[in-house]
């Protein structure tokens, strides 16, 4: 019979113990593993606060949105039919078509989903639903803002290039420059929204917002954020500073070929011509400037502007566009005239 000696049982418990730290280290990796796992991933369902603060506000703001989203809807699906209907409006409302297509993506996406969580007790959105909003929102943003700057030097082009407008903006240069504007918001929202994506969560699921917005999912994170803000704040110059310029050169051309005209006549045509994309261009640029070049503003403040972006502008604008666009108003016109008839 074998004696274990105190040098073997020494060895032994030697043994024992590395066996016991290589276990308590695999299930150290494991549980890191699984964290990273659950930072990494999205929630199944995302929590919309809302303005769930002020519950007084819920069902006003239901009746805001809800005759807000039909109106948006009927306008933009209205002027877009109407311009492919009728062949004298589809040259110069081109750039207005894009502009309108675009509003009418990101109704359909962000509009429905805030209807229900206004209406009802929950404010859950499912976690795909969640990251299609961050997509199309931010690609909205981007788009519109090259498209506003696109449809200024159209009109430079028209009035201070009056002779030349039809050789320089031929259908294949809109077209070019309209799918400039689309493929530009779509490569920097999908950049944006990705690298959004990768930050760790740690399993915090509830937005301070009634939609989901890359800034908003940032605020999610638990660890270091200054990547992607930097990248917010790198991929925003093209649409935010750079397009904001181009239409403030755009312009003063303009103004400048303005008052050489000599009659008074001319002039407010002129101003007239270009009074609606202004007014739209300042509604844009003029909040979108003041919120994101500011200091950070309250989670109250910066919901109620983001309400003034997704529902206020985008039901303005085909308003806006329809009074004083005067081709629309006689081709509408003349449409409803052609119908009455065909009724009687």
């Amino acid at each position: 019979m074998e004696i274990i000696t105190p040098t073997l049982l020494k060895d032994l418990k030697l043994c024992f113990a590395h066996l016991l730290n290589l276990l308590s280290f695999i299930q150290d990796i494991n549980k890191v593993t699984t964290m990273e796992a659950e930072n990494v991933s999205f929630p199944s369902t995302f929590v919309l606060l809302g303005f769930s603060d002020h519950p007084w506000l819920e069902m006003p703001l239901f009746g805001v949105v809800l005759i807000s989203y039909i109106l948006t809807l009927l306008g933009n699906s209205s002027i877009i039919l109407l311009s492919l209907v009728e062949p004298r409006l589809q040259t110069p409302m081109y750039f207005l078509d894009n502009l309108l297509v675009l509003d009418l993506c990101v109704t359909t996406t962000i509009l429905p989903q805030l209807l229900a969580n206004l209406w009802g007790p929950q404010k859950t959105i499912v976690s795909w639903g969640c990251i299609t909003q961050a997509y199309f929102f931010h690609w909205r943003a981007c788009t519109e803002c090259v498209l506003l700057a696109v449809m200024a030097f159209d009109h430079y082009v028209a009035i201070c290039r009056a002779l030349q407008y039809t050789l320089i903006m031929h259908p294949h240069l809109c077209v070019q420059l309209a799918s400039a504007a689309w493929s530009s918001g779509l490569d920097n929202s999908v950049f944006q929204a990705t690298l959004t994506l990768q930050i760790h969560h740690c399993g915090h699921h509830t937005l301070d917002h009634f939609f989901c917005e890359v800034p908003a999912l940032i605020n999610l994170a638990c660890g270091e954020t200054t990547a992607n803000d930097l990248a917010l704040v790198v991929g925003a110059i093209p649409f935010a500073l750079v397009a904001p310029l181009l239409v403030l050169v755009s312009y003063t051309l303009i103004a400048r070929a303005v008052l050489k005209l000599p009659s008074v006549e001319g002039r407010s045509k002129v101003l007239s011509t270009c009074s609606s994309h202004m007014v739209v261009v300042k509604m844009y640029f003029g909040p979108a400037i003041y919120m994101y070049l500011q200091p950070p503003a309250n989670s109250t403040q910066a919901k109620f502007m983001s309400f003034f972006y997704c529902i206020i502008i985008l039901l303005l604008n085909p308003l806006i566009y329809t009074l004083r666009y005067t081709d629309v108003k006689s081709a509408l016109k003349r449409i409803l005239q052609s119908y009455g008839r065909v009724n009687l």
